[in-house]
């Protein structure tokens, strides 16, 4: 059996990625995950906030992957959410440029999703402050995709995104589903969302796409393998092809 090897670049304060994609490969045994960090702790509009995601960082740690020989390196955060889709289209297109690996991100997955999926209207449960929300609600109506529900929970220091209980994800993405969006996402990847995506879909009748989850499912199909054989973790494995 062929061993392949799935590269994630995450920000060095996610501690949410490493456990939700082990878990979620249990069933693929010759599918591992394996994480390349760089320094990212804040999450804000700011020149050193933003400056945190230079690709030249990020490029550093993707190359750290490719001595691992991965099949695919995925972008495993949320930052074109603020910054424009264009952004991971470039790194993506940088990282294989720089390695010879394809790539793969997180939101461009999402992106992916909706318009497999003909979704136009989405909703959203993220844990970002009030103009980093608002930068990517435009960013997406940029993309063909309007945000009618959304709750943010107002927080900027990415390890606290780690924090927010399921109960609390679970009473914003009731609230956003009274908008009747045709999708919920969970849009960031140090957010514990990928493991609510079946139960709330079952009680909501909403597909829930998770980032976590998206990355996932993204580098499997890069990686030519059959993403359904992950069960369990809701709709976008079971039904998007």
């Amino acid at each position: 059996m062929k061993r392949i090897l799935l590269g994630m670049l995450t920000p060095s304060s996610n501690t949410i990625l490493e456990p939700i994609c082990t878990q979620m490969l249990a069933g693929l045994p010759e599918v591992t995950a394996h994480f390349g960090r760089f320094r990212v702790t804040e999450i804000s509009l700011s020149q050193q906030a933003l400056g945190q995601f230079d690709i030249s960082q990020q490029l550093a740690a993707a190359e750290l992957l490719a001595d691992a020989k991965c099949d695919v390196i995925c972008w495993n955060g949320t930052s074109a959410g603020w910054m424009g889709f264009d952004q991971d289209r470039k790194l993506c297109q940088a990282i294989t440029e720089r390695t010879g690996i394809p790539a793969c991100s997180s939101v461009l997955a999402l992106a992916e999703v909706f318009k497999l999926t003909g979704v136009t209207r989405f909703g959203m449960v993220s844990p970002y402050i009030d103009d980093i929300q608002a930068r990517i609600n435009a960013n997406f109506g940029r993309e063909g995709f309007t945000c009618v529900a959304e709750q943010h929970a107002g927080i900027k220091v990415n390890f606290d995104f780690s924090a927010i209980s399921a109960e609390t994800m679970t009473r914003m993405a009731r609230k956003v589903a009274q908008s009747k969006p045709q999708s919920i996402t969970i849009f960031c990847t140090n957010m514990k969302g990928a493991p609510l995506a079946a139960p709330l879909e079952q009680e909501l009748g909403i597909p829930i796409y998770d980032t976590v989850s998206l990355a996932v499912w993204a580098s499997l199909r890069v990686a030519g393998v059959d993403s359904s054989r992950v069960q369990g973790w809701g709709c976008l494995f079971r039904e998007v092809r």
